[in-house]
């Protein structure tokens, strides 16, 4: 990845936080490398290099500033924008692959030989798989280190790491000092962030601003009754991770800017409160949880783009940070998206907690938690597996004999693995994959890449909601012609529709 170093040095003098999180700034002399709204002195540029990813300043000998936590940080929008192999794998390494599969299983799944993987990230993002994925589990060791009581000998395997010593000898070398130091340094800072036997209240950053009430409002007409609910701006859920089970309740409620500091601009962040069955989940579940919210986009490029088309400028000027509501299971929103076709939401609904009331899996007690206020709908069971749906689905789906084949056969393509729907897909290819299987045609196909992937840059414009906000603004309500003015939109179609939705949404 190029970056343009002049542009780099003069949002680091300016302490600019929109470009947290984008690049990573690395000072020779002092061998620490910060985010770019640090608020420590502005080093002299000959002293600094700039550099795409803490893995590569890692790499490279460099120690993470404790002052601005520069992991802390929204990760970088190109990893949605982009649909090549740097992007793709850097989606799945955060997702945990080479902690379960190695560097092996992440090529497999990418489908390139580990060395021209190698090769392509270290060109592109300054390291390779390895040190990237080492980054990741530093990372994660921090939360696991500050935000819970457990053992360091339990943390470093939660984390990923191979044995103590090698945890011991990685978070000095990131960090600067041992793990306990971290834990002390945590509980003076914690104040208001109380934590519970079992619970992790975790910060989760983004760029603002954020409209944190259009995903409420999304999910809300979407809850599945015991998967999911909606109350008083937090959204609850339960999760299927790759190691075990766990419940998120996540506040969306907008935070305060700040106190007026420096890093005031960067201290928005969603609350998390999360209950895992397993440790060793905790950097996959902050990962999806983050592309559920899309909080990795850079809402001022995508309104600056939008907002300049008159016809969308007061839906932009209204709705400021929009966000593509994602997927933290890709089976369970494929299936659901199947479900939804060629019916309303709330049939969809409807249909979906049928289904998962008789095949779901109730939580143990203990990952539910007595935190959890039974008035605001508690999430306790966790949406039925492929697997199941395709063993035992036909007893329980009704309608259409068609539809029930095609969630049907959709269910066991995804179970018997021949078709892999996660967030290192490339788009054009999964699309092409789900367009194959009878009965799913370019819409569901196109709202997967949009809910699964975060592609920014599908119009829907068959979708009907679609074409209908298009009308109430004045712009065509015919596919063709939509499709021809959306040309403007470009690359952020996805979060035009999402403007179109809300205008058709909000009309009479």
């Amino acid at each position: 990845m190029l970056l343009d170093e002049e542009r780099c040095y003069r949002a680091v003098a300016a302490r600019d936080a929109r470009f947290d999180g984008q690049f990573i700034t690395a000072v020779r002399t002092t061998r620490i490398y910060c985010r770019p709204s640090c608020p420590a002195m502005t080093p002299k540029r000959a002293n600094v290099e700039f550099l795409p990813t803490a893995g590569a300043a890692q790499q490279r000998g460099y120690r993470a500033c404790r002052r601005c936590q520069p992991d802390a940080v929204p990760g970088s929008p190109d990893w949605n924008i982009r649909a090549d192999l740097a992007a793709r794998a850097m989606r799945l390494i955060a997702d945990g692959v080479v902690e379960r599969e190695g560097v092996v299983g992440l090529a497999t799944r990418l489908g390139y030989s580990e060395r021209h993987l190698n090769r392509v990230l270290t060109a592109e993002l300054g390291a390779g798989p390895l040190a990237l994925a080492r980054a990741h589990r530093a990372h994660t060791a921090r939360l696991l280190v500050e935000t819970t009581p457990l053992a360091m000998a339990d943390i470093a395997f939660a984390a990923g790491f191979a044995s103590v010593r090698q945890f011991n000898d990685t978070v000095r070398e990131v960090y600067g000092v041992p793990p306990t130091t971290l834990r002390t340094e945590a509980g003076r800072r914690r104040g208001a962030m109380p934590t519970a036997a079992g619970t992790l209240v975790l910060r989760l950053p983004y760029r603002p601003p954020f409209d944190g009430n259009g995903l409420l409002s999304f999910f809300s007409a979407r809850a599945l009754a015991g998967v999911e609910s909606v109350v008083d701006g937090t959204y609850r859920r339960t999760l299927r991770l790759p190691h075990a089970a766990a419940t998120v309740a996540l506040d969306l409620r907008p935070t305060a800017p700040g106190n007026g500091s420096r890093r005031a601009a960067g201290a928005e962040h969603v609350v998390a409160t999360v209950r895992l069955g397993d440790p060793r989940d905790l950097g996959p579940a902050v990962a999806r949880l983050r592309r559920l919210l899309d909080l990795d986009a850079d809402p001022l490029a995508v309104d600056a783009l939008l907002g300049a088309d008159p016809a969308l400028a007061p839906s932009v000027a209204t709705t400021p940070g929009i966000r593509l509501p994602g997927s933290v299971d890709s089976v369970e929103t494929a299936l659901r998206a199947v479900l939804g076709q060629q019916v309303s939401v709330a049939a969809a609904r409807t249909a979906a907690s049928r289904l998962a009331a008789a095949l779901g899996e109730r939580l143990p007690t203990q990952l539910i938690g007595a935190a959890d206020d039974p008035s605001a709908g508690t999430a306790d069971l966790l949406f039925p597996t492929a697997a199941t749906i395709a063993e035992r689905g036909a007893e329980v789906l009704t309608g259409p004999a068609t539809r029930i084949a095609t969630v049907l056969g959709l269910a066991e393509a995804m179970a018997d693995g021949s078709l892999v729907l996660d967030a290192g897909r490339d788009p054009a290819e999964m699309r092409a994959a789900l367009t194959a299987l009878p009965g799913i045609g370019p819409w569901t196909a196109g709202y997967l890449a949009i809910r699964v992937l975060g592609d920014p840059d599908e119009l829907l414009a068959t979708d009907l909601a679609v074409r209908r906000g298009a009308g109430v603004l004045g712009l065509p309500s015919e596919a063709g012609p939509l499709v021809a003015h959306g040309e403007n939109w470009k690359p952020w179609r996805s979060y035009a529709a999402m403007h179109l939705t809300r205008a058709s949404a909000l009309t009479p």
